[in-house]
């Protein structure tokens, strides 16, 4: 009996709420086009964010530093000393170092007035772009730009959405690839100039064990503090870091 009672209690108490049901037609219809608009920046919004990553390393100096990076590590024949997270967490702060100038352009151009309904989304994006093609053009090299410039009007006819025209009017989908390039290639002209002192170390080692005919042990056992031991005697973190950073200025 009790609980037929609080059976009854419980379903004159949810009778009510059941019944206000939620329409979504009433939630929308007030704002008619908007919502697919809001549906569309917020699902570029997320998209944006998932791609940040790859963003940072397209279009800032992150590529050559962590290219020279990985080189020194392995030009010393470590192979978790640095860890990944320090070695990572090093050419994120170079690069913010580095970019700080063109981001806060960025910002004081672009992000800030939008925020602030001074500008449409379409005035902040070109202004937030503006900067970080201005940094890509200084350092991308004139012959990547000619072979992705080639490349596209040859793929879309001599379109002329693919023609770069003025130098300040660069189309992204050619300069983004050929800055990659052009950093790819500075970071391994910086690696070739970290591991060639290393490499004469591992030779000379390699030669003075051959010819005390110790043919079991590894020449890199032998090698190993030698090289740390030049590396710290010639400053060598201040000297990469001071050399990759000024490469950018």
């Amino acid at each position: 009996m009790r609980l037929l009672v609080t059976v009854l209690l419980f379903l004159a108490m949810v009778e009510p709420v059941s019944a206000q049901t939620i329409d979504f037609g009433e939630m929308l219809a007030p704002m008619q086009g908007m919502a697919t608009g809001r549906m569309v920046q917020l699902i570029a919004l997320l998209t944006v964010l998932s791609l940040a990553p790859g963003l940072l390393i397209m279009v800032t100096s992150f590529t050559r530093i962590i290219v020279a990076l990985s080189f020194l590590r392995s030009g010393m024949g470590l192979q978790t000393t640095p860890a990944n997270l320090i070695m990572i967490s090093l050419a994120l702060f170079m690069t913010f170092f580095v970019m700080v100038p063109t981001f806060d352009k960025a910002w004081q151009t672009g992000i800030r007035p939008m925020m602030e309904e001074k500008i449409t989304q379409s005035q902040a994006v070109e202004n937030v772009v503006t900067p970080f093609r201005s940094f890509m053009l200084d350092h991308v090299r004139a012959k990547d730009i000619n072979m992705f410039q080639d490349i596209a009007e040859r793929s879309f006819g001599g379109n002329k959405d693919t023609k770069t025209g003025t130098a300040d009017k660069t189309d992204l989908r050619i300069l983004i690839p050929a800055f990659m390039i052009s950093e790819l290639r500075r970071g391994f002209e910086i690696g070739f100039l970290i591991v060639l002192p290393f490499l004469v170390i591992d030779l000379i080692v390699a030669t003075i064990t051959m010819s005390m005919g110790m043919m079991m042990l590894p020449p890199t056992v032998i090698s190993l503090p030698f090289k740390i031991l030049f590396f710290i005697l010639i400053d060598g973190w201040n000297l990469l870091v001071g050399g990759l950073v000024r490469s950018f200025f």
